[in-house]
């Protein structure tokens, strides 16, 4: 028996060392492995991320400024502090030492505060003290450069990896990038012939010329060179075939292109110079690449203006009355797509006679709508607008389809060749050099039916603050361009991190329970609520009866109505509250249900299991048999 229980206890401490040796073999050798559990895949990586991580070549630091103590007193930031931190380290481990993360707490008037402000993050005052809470991301690379988040904004907790990447790649890539501009419509700096005065260029062009290596293209352009990012074609008019072919040859390189065509630009100064406002007002003011356009699987009909009657903005006519444009759209948040990141926390975006683009029937490519119009739209041929007087007439036969028609659109995918029979006459190939039939990347666009979204006219105002030109923006038009060149100037890679869910997941059992509840309840609520407003009036008007001098006397049967109507009146508030206090039972009910499941129910179930395991193991042991006594001992114990 003693012999037993020894071998017993050994081999528990055996096992025991066993598993301490298994568990420091597992730290080392599976060190960094991680199972993601989520619905939404929250904690695994995006593919381009980790191509991105790979092909860093120089150490990056990252400085991530966060103030613990101060979002002990805010939970929802706390939590998302540590998503972020989680974020980071998960990075970190996954760049083979190129990324060193840096986790800094500034204190107040600290030499961490002040580095933070030179980094460019941002302080948010909090509490009634205004303490300076800090939530920001820095960064610098080996030549000095830097780049900052310098706020990590929780609504925009989906695009958490691709600005955190993004900031990365900027830093492993700081040469600007190259963004080549060709522009039908005049929005760089020039003379104007009809003011006779020079002309400032659009504040869009403006911008970009600040933040990208912006290279004009003339519209007879015979090559794309290798070294653009960005390829921009404003309002593409009458191109040479020669220019095609050059834009077929760059897309099917791989090239990223952003594009804005139109049925009828308002800028589009075709039929103006020789002065007549009626020819003018009917010349064709429409732009289009339809062979280009096709052979990217998207088809454009610029014969189509989309009227909507949901997102028309108010204009003055010439008489001054204000009266609404179905073709001039204010498009509002529910007309973006949330979970890309170009249309991602935009407030409005304004656009003007734009028309719209649908997917090729059979196209391979992926089509993803940026912006749409609402269900209350209609196509209308752009003649109804080319001599538009009234804008009051576009409602005359106005009939909705009920359908969303699509304003702009992403389009990515591999394409094959909008010239298969090889160049245009007149283009001749570089020695060794081979027409592309198909991509050997895929194609990167972000195309939109209207290009007088561009105009400063339809989202900025202009103002003279003592001979100084300010800016103010209306709309987010020029956010919408920068986000598009944003993300198109960046690689394959850092285009492909695209939004994710959010880490918070809602309470959907208890939403349920909550509109179940407020469904049941709201009747019988609004019959007491009903009830008590009716015996109150009754009340008022037996104690107003008869006047000052009535009132002074009460009969007995008036007394007894005053004390049941006063008896009602307490009974009808008391279940009113009892009804409101019914709208949480359900959801009290399901925490209690929770609450015994993890603290009675599943300790109860665990120790059952074990009990049960235990009693089948006693049971196997003593079913065995006894060991068969030796010859000797047996002829010992004989009488």
């Amino acid at each position: 028996m003693n012999k037993r229980s020894t071998l017993g206890g050994g081999t528990l401490l055996a096992l025991a060392l066993l598993f301490i040796g298994l568990t420091i073999l597992f730290n080392y050798a599976l060190r960094g492995w991680r199972l993601d559990l989520t619905q939404n895949r929250l904690y695994t990586i995006a593919p381009g991320t980790d191509r991105i991580l790979a092909s860093t070549k120089e150490p990056i630091n990252l400085y991530f400024f966060f103030s613990e103590k101060t979002a002990g007193q805010l939970p929802e930031f706390k939590t998302y502090g540590a998503r972020v931190r989680d974020f980071l380290e998960e990075l970190s481990a996954r760049s083979g030492g190129k990324l060193r993360l840096h986790a800094i707490d500034p204190q107040p008037f600290s030499e961490e505060e002040d580095r933070a402000s030179e980094f460019g993050v941002r302080a948010t005052p909090v509490g009634p003290a205004g303490t300076p809470f800090y939530f920001g991301l820095a960064g610098t690379n080996s030549t000095d450069g830097r780049a900052a988040i310098e706020w990590f904004d929780d609504h925009k907790e989906q695009f958490l990896e691709y600005d955190v990447v993004k900031l990365v790649y900027q830093l492993a890539n700081p040469r600007k990038p190259v963004v080549a501009w060709l522009s039908s419509l005049p929005m760089g700096p020039g003379f104007d012939p009809q003011t006779g005065q020079m002309r400032q260029p659009w504040t869009v062009y403006s911008e970009a010329q600040q933040l990208f290596d912006l290279r004009p293209l003339d519209q007879t352009a015979p090559k794309i060179d290798p070294d653009v990012s960005v390829l921009v074609l404003v309002h593409p008019k009458d191109l040479s075939p020669a220019t095609q072919f050059a834009i077929d040859q760059y897309a099917l390189r791989g090239g990223h292109l952003l594009v804005f065509v139109d049925p009828l630009a308002q800028a589009d100064q075709s039929g103006e110079e020789g002065r007549n406002p009626m020819a003018a007002m009917g010349a064709d003011k429409s732009s289009h690449l339809k062979s280009l356009l096709e052979a990217w699987g998207v088809q454009f009909d610029p014969g189509e203006v989309i009227a909507d009657r949901g997102y028309a903005l108010t204009v003055s006519t010439r008489s001054g009355e204000p009266v609404e444009h179905l073709g001039f759209l204010g498009l509002g948040k529910d007309a973006f797509t949330a979970d890309d990141v170009i249309t991602a926390g935009l407030s409005n975006v304004n656009v003007a006679s734009a028309g719209h683009l649908e997917p090729l029937k059979d196209a391979k490519v992926r089509f993803e709508p940026l912006l749409q119009s609402s269900t209350d739209a209609e196509p209308l041929p752009v003649a109804r607008f080319r001599m538009l007087f009234d804008p009051a007439t576009l409602r005359d036969g106005f009939k909705p389809t009920g359908r969303r028609y699509t304003i702009a659109a992403r389009v990515s995918g591999n394409v094959h060749s909008a010239f298969p029979a090889g160049p245009p006459a007149g283009v001749t190939l570089p020695p060794g050099q081979a027409a592309l039939k198909e991509s050997q990347k895929p194609l990167s666009l972000v195309v939109f039916a209207d290009s007088d979204l561009l105009s400063d006219y339809l989202w900025v105002r202009e103002q003279n603050f003592f001979g100084q030109r300010l800016i103010r923006a209306l709309a987010s038009n020029g956010d919408l361009v920068q986000n598009a060149l944003d993300n198109l100037a960046g690689s394959n890679d850092l285009i492909s991190v695209r939004g994710r869910a959010s880490y918070r997941r809602p309470f959907e059992r208890v939403e349920k329970l909550q509109r179940a509840a407020q469904d049941r309840f709201r009747v019988k609520e609004q019959e007491l609520e009903q009830q008590l407003r009716d015996t109150e009036d009754k009340l008022t008007a037996l104690r107003s009866k008869g006047g000052k001098q009535a009132s002074l006397i009460i009969t007995p049967e008036q007394e007894r109505e005053i004390e049941h109507f006063q008896t009602e009146k307490l009974r009808i508030r008391k279940e009113l509250r009892a009804v409101r206090a019914g709208l949480d039972a359900d959801i009290e009910r399901l925490g209690t249900e929770l609450k015994l499941v993890n603290i009675v129910v599943a300790p109860l179930l665990f120790t059952a299991v074990a009990l049960l395991v235990a009693a089948w193991r006693r049971g196997r042991r003593g079913a065995r048999p006894a060991p068969a006594a030796s010859e000797p001992e047996a002829v010992r114990g004989a009488p």
